[in-house]
C-alpha cells in the first residue's frame, strides 16, 4: 500500500443565509443557499503502510495536531473504516481564515474525499457526510457541494438546479468575527434581517441571476458590523458588482458581476486595499482530483 492522491478543497458561499430560530439546546435554526466556488486549498494525501498521521502546512502558524480539522477527519475515517496504515498529508492553504468560507470543512472533505478512494472503502457521499456532521456543521455541504438548500442546523441538505458559473469577486478585510459571538450577536438584535428565502429559490430554479442578485442577504451582517465588511461591499458596488453580501458569519463578501472581465478587473483593483481579493466562479463541484499516483513496494532486482 503506497498511494498518493492530490485534490482541490473547494470553498462554499452563502447566498443567502437566515437564522430562523433556536432550539432548547442552545443550537439555532437556520435557512440557507450553500454555492460551491473556485476558491480552492490544494491537499495531497498518501497512505502507506504503518501508522500514525501526519499533517504540513503552507502557513506555519496553523495547527497540525487533533486541532486541525483535516486531521481530525483522517483520524475519524480510519476509526470507521477500520483500517490500519499511516497518512500523510500536505496542505496548501489559499481559502482565508474566519471568512465564512469553509475553509477548514472543506480540508476535512477533501480527506474524507481522498481517503475513501485511496483505502478502497467504498462509502457512498451520504456516508461520507454521517462522518463529516460529526467534524463541523459545514462537511456534509463540502462534501456534496453545487447549490443546496441547508435547513435544520445545517445538516438537512436538498440539492437545487445547478446555477451557471457565475462571474464572483470576494474580498476580506483584516478583521474577523468569531462564530459564538456572532451567534450571540444576533440572539442580541430586536428585529434582525432575514433575508427572502422563498425568492432565492425561484430565482435558482429560474436561473435569474438579477433576481438571485436582489434577493441574496445575510442575517449576519448587522450582527458583525464590521467596517472591513461595509467597506467591501462599497468597494464590490462601486465596480459594478450586481450585489455584495457577507458570506457565513463573516468576515468575508462577496459580489456577482455581469461578466467575468469586470470581476477580474475589480479583484487586481481592490488587491493593494484588502487581505485577499480574488476572482472566481460558482462551481457544481466539491472537489476536482488533479493527481493520483500509485507507487510500489517492490524494489528492482538486477
Amino acid at each position: 500500500m503506497n498511494q498518493k492522491m492530490t485534490i482541490r478543497c473547494n470553498a462554499k458561499i452563502n447566498l443567502s443565509l437566515d437564522v430562523t430560530g433556536k432550539r432548547e439546546d442552545g443550537y439555532h435554526t437556520l435557512e440557507s443557499i450553500f454555492q460551491s466556488v473556485t476558491v480552492y486549498d490544494i491537499l495531497t494525501v498518501g497512505v502507506s503502510s504503518g501508522s500514525g498521521i501526519t499533517l504540513r502546512c503552507s502557513i506555519p502558524a496553523l495547527p497540525c495536531d487533533e486541532r486541525n480539522l483535516a486531521y481530525r477527519a483522517a483520524q475519524a475515517m480510519l476509526e470507521a473504516s477500520g483500517k490500519k496504515c499511516s497518512v500523510q498529508m500536505t496542505l496548501h492553504k489559499h481559502i482565508p481564515s474566519g471568512a465564512g468560507m469553509g475553509g477548514g470543512s472543506a480540508d476535512a472533505a477533501g480527506v474524507l474525499f481522498a481517503l475513501n478512494k485511496l483505502l478502497k472503502c467504498g462509502y457512498s457521499n451520504e456516508k461520507l457526510r454521517e462522518i463529516g456532521i460529526k467534524l463541523g456543521a459545514d462537511v456534509p455541504f463540502l462534501l456534496m457541494g453545487g447549490t443546496v438548500l441547508a435547513e435544520g442546523i445545517g445538516e438537512i441538505l436538498t440539492p437545487l438546479r445547478p446555477l451557471p458559473e457565475l462571474p464572483l469577486v470576494i474580498l476580506k478585510g483584516r478583521q474577523s468575527i468569531s462564530t459564538p459571538k456572532a451567534y450571540a450577536a444576533i440572539d442580541a438584535l430586536e428585529a434582525p434581517f432575514h433575508p427572502d428565502t422563498a425568492r432565492m429559490l425561484e430565482a435558482v430554479e429560474t436561473q435569474n441571476t438579477a433576481l438571485l442578485a436582489e434577493h441574496c442577504g445575510n442575517t449576519f451582517e448587522d450582527a458583525a458590523a464590521l467596517a472591513d465588511v461595509e467597506r467591501a461591499k462599497a468597494a464590490l458596488l462601486e465596480d459594478g458588482a450586481l450585489c455584495a453580501v457577507m458570506t457565513g458569519s463573516g468576515s468575508a463578501v462577496f459580489g456577482i458581476f455581469p461578466d467575468q472581465q469586470l470581476a477580474d478587473a475589480c479583484a487586481v483593483k481592490r488587491r493593494a486595499e484588502f487581505a485577499f481579493a480574488q476572482s472566481c466562479k460558482t462551481t457544481a463541484e466539491p472537489q476536482r482530483i488533479l493527481r493520483k499516483r500509485h507507487r510500489s513496494s517492490r524494489r528492482r532486482t538486477r
